[in-house]
């Protein structure tokens, strides 16, 4: 063990401006919050959470609060929501995201004695008035909410503060390298980082200047995502035996990609049916605009369509049944990989049992991806004649396709146990020795 280096002495003058202008902005939050309300990305009957306000009252005994910005962050601290509740009766678990989506699938999915809320918008009142009403015994932030006020007042009142799945993208490292004095001051206030991999530990470790454990990716140790059971055989009745490439979690410009693979596709594989789950599902209508431009016969989900017989690219835009398409897909293609996004997790679709396939861009999930196809469970896909010609392949070949399968199915398995093993001896390692990491 080693002690970690002592938190700066003066706050950062330029934290100390930030601070003072966001608390001076509190009429720019409110008519953000409008705004946002107005274009559907918040929940209106629980607007007031965003300013730190809740009628839910705080629950008996040790409150653990668990922050993550969205739907990714959100899901990988489940299986973590789930040990820490069950190792320990008198402990409850609040868990904050920022988006209206991640509340939803935050509903569903959390545990007993686990409860979901809005995360209060960087403003020291709204955040103050969050922490004066909940009271975390600790906090636990997820990935890379590097938020000034809500870091240094929870600080202020918890007894333990740690960055789990750490994570910080290349562009954010050059931005965070310009201003180095505010990110270590900020990284100090946490007792204990642990980053996802090696190359976020690595950029993490040259922010804070401390030593930066990783055990892998949280998201590792998912369950497997959830498919309703009638859906799923309506779903199987309708595709019946016909061939499926899923493109989950696409970005513009990914999905005209798909689009034109489909294309080039339409002879050499017979029957088959391309399905599109965009990451972001309101996106729906452009998306099925472009596939009839192209002369595709379409049909899109949220709008009732029939997926027929003849339907050749099918657009899934509804929210929270991922786990429905995966089911029923021979080979995904896992979006944000061709677009700059840094790929989306490919252990979502390698514990349901499709052939990955990938675009190049994956820094989110470097370590993953590398070990994966190493291990021959997923390929590299870079434009939509690389795409379709990986899928003529897969569907031609039953046995590549299922061995690329299995392969990344046992990657998944193997490492998810180890992280929240792991995750879980550091964090009560580091609760009982004060401010130290692991060597």
């Amino acid at each position: 063990m080693m002690v970690l280096d002592d938190i700066p002495p003066t706050e950062p003058w330029g934290l100390k401006l930030y601070r003072a202008a966001s608390g001076a902005g509190g009429p720019f939050a409110r008519a953000l919050l409008k705004r946002r309300l107005a274009e559907g990305k918040e929940d209106a009957s629980r607007l007031g959470e965003r300013s730190g306000e809740t009628a839910r009252p705080r629950p008996e005994g040790r409150l653990c609060w668990i922050h993550g910005a969205s739907v990714g962050e959100s899901l990988s601290v489940v299986p973590l929501v789930e040990r820490l509740t069950a190792r320990d009766p008198g402990l409850t678990a609040l868990v904050t995201t920022g988006t209206v989506t991640s509340a939803k699938l935050m509903a569903e999915r959390l545990p007993p004695r686990a409860f979901h809320q809005f995360a209060p918008l960087d403003h020291p009142a709204f955040v103050g008035r969050f922490l004066n009403h909940w009271r975390p015994d600790m906090a636990l932030f997820v990935e890379s909410e590097f938020w000034p006020n809500l870091i240094l007042k929870a600080r202020a009142a918890t007894g333990f503060l740690a960055l789990v799945n750490g994570r910080v993208s290349p562009r954010s490292f050059e931005s965070w390298k310009r201003r180095p004095q505010t990110i270590r001051y900020l990284l100090s206030q946490f007792d204990f980082l642990v980053a996802q991999d090696h190359q976020n530990a690595e950029r993490l470790s040259a922010l804070s200047g401390r030593k930066v454990p990783t055990f892998g990716n949280l998201k590792n140790a998912a369950a497997p995502l959830p498919a309703d059971e009638a859906a799923l055989a309506a779903l199987q009745k309708e595709v019946a035996d016909r061939p499926v490439l899923l493109a989950a979690s696409t970005h513009p410009g990914e999905e005209e990609k798909v689009i034109e693979a489909t294309l080039l596709l339409r002879t050499e594989v017979p029957r088959l049916l391309v399905i599109v789950a965009p990451r972001h599902p309101a996106r729906g209508p452009e998306i099925e605009a472009a596939a009839v431009a192209a002369g595709l016969r379409t049909a899109r989900r949220a709008a009732g369509a029939a997926l027929a017989p003849d339907t050749e690219l099918y657009i899934a835009d509804t929210l929270g049944e991922l786990g429905l398409f995966y089911r029923i897909a021979g080979a995904t293609f896992v979006g944000g990989s061709i677009a700059d996004k840094g790929g989306h997790n490919p252990l979502e679709p390698a514990r349901l049992g499709p052939a990955i396939l990938h675009g190049p861009n994956v820094f989110n999930f470097a370590e993953t991806y590398r070990d994966m196809r190493s291990a021959g469970g997923s390929a590299l896909v870079r434009n939509e004649r690389d795409l379709a010609a990986a899928a003529r392949r897969l569907f031609a070949d039953e046995l590549t396709r299922k061995a690329m399968a299995d392969s990344a199915r046992r990657s998944a398995e193997a490492s998810g146990e180890r992280v929240l093993t792991e995750i879980i001896a550091v964090l009560d390692g580091a609760r009982s020795g004060g401010r130290q990491a692991a060597e």
